[in-house]
């Protein structure tokens, strides 16, 4: 059982709670799914939780006539994972979950993470910004092949493509510029994906990815049935427990608070590489911070009321 703040006894003292999903991203429809798990977790222990659905329209008005006293933010994706909801929560001095305007706005670009990272010393793999005029030769002779080639500003592998051939490097490009923002191609690394959730400052069991498919994508993520989920994860204990500290390494280093979700490539010859931070993880069946904490001996109930709990002990929920 991994040790985390004690819940408190009476679920009244959270006063009335926004769950913010939705939004107007790409990821819209997995954040409702999210959304509604935790707010019916919520309601389920007592607490007094909303639903609030993110436009741009109706945000503020929403926020402002809804007499709230704390947020619970289940976003994913521009708007709401990139400090801008949080930057608006922090106007009304509402206290909200997760990690503040700097290590959201940080997270979620994967450009300025991965520099930040690597100023850092922790392993993230070579990357190249791509521009619709890069010779595809120059990529394949400075990355090798394959590469992955993704948009900055997405998550859920929205937009994202393996490519084996350089030929095929136009196309990739055109349907990551699809989604706005910085294009990057990825060194491809051959091995096990893995990802390590942190709750607080605990770093949770954890899980081994497996998927018959080219890569760990969105069809992958949401939809298949036969992506494996492996916890325990098959590493040693002293492998498993470099990684967490890896993990929770690449988490304080973006800056992150509250919760999230560091993704880790373990080479065929066992180097670890952080791929990303995921400041506003997914919370549907088919999420890995569930897992991870079930794995912990937490249900989703206490694990969705451990998040809101750590806006009791911060100022504004991980916005200072």
């Amino acid at each position: 059982m991994v040790e985390i703040l004690s819940l408190p006894d009476n679920p009244g003292v959270f006063g009335k709670v926004a769950v913010l999903m939705g939004g107007w991203s790409a990821e819209r429809e997995i954040s409702l799914k999210s959304g509604r798990a935790v707010l019916e977790a919520l309601q389920q222990r007592g607490v007094d939780a909303h639903q609030v659905d993110v436009r741009r329209e109706t945000v503020l008005q929403l926020l402002t006539e809804g007499k709230f006293d704390r947020a619970f933010i289940v976003l994913h994706g521009p708007g709401g994972e990139d400090g801008v909801i949080q930057g608006v929560l922090e106007v009304l001095d509402l206290p909200y979950t997760g990690s503040g305007v700097m290590a959201s706005a940080l997270a979620m670009d994967k450009l300025r993470s991965k520099q930040l990272l690597q100023g850092a010393g922790i392993p993230t793999p070579a990357w190249l910004v791509l521009e619709e005029e890069t010779e595809p030769a120059y990529v394949a002779a400075t990355l090798g092949l394959p590469v992955m080639v993704k948009p900055a500003l997405e998550g859920s592998s929205i937009g994202i493509s393996k490519v084996k051939e350089a030929e095929a490097l136009p196309v990739a490009w055109r349907e990551a510029a699809r989604f706005g923002g910085t294009v990057l191609a990825e060194q491809w690394i051959e091995g096990k994906e893995y990802t390590v959730v942190i709750l607080g400052e605990t770093p949770l069991p954890v899980i081994c990815l497996e998927t018959p498919r080219e890569f760990y994508d969105y069809e992958a993520k949401y939809r298949a049935d036969d992506t494996r989920y492996l916890c325990p994860c098959g590493l040693s204990q002293e492998e498993e427990q470099q990684m967490q500290r890896l993990a929770l390494a690449a988490f304080q280093a973006l800056g992150a608070s509250g919760w999230g979700r560091v993704d880790i490539l373990c080479s065929d010859d066992g180097s670890p590489w952080v791929i990303e931070l995921n400041t506003v993880p997914g919370m549907t069946d088919h999420s890995l911070v569930p897992m991870a904490a079930k794995a912990a001996g937490m249900s989703f109930a206490d694990l969705v009321l451990h998040i809101l709990a750590q806006t009791l002990t911060t100022e504004k929920g991980g916005g200072e």
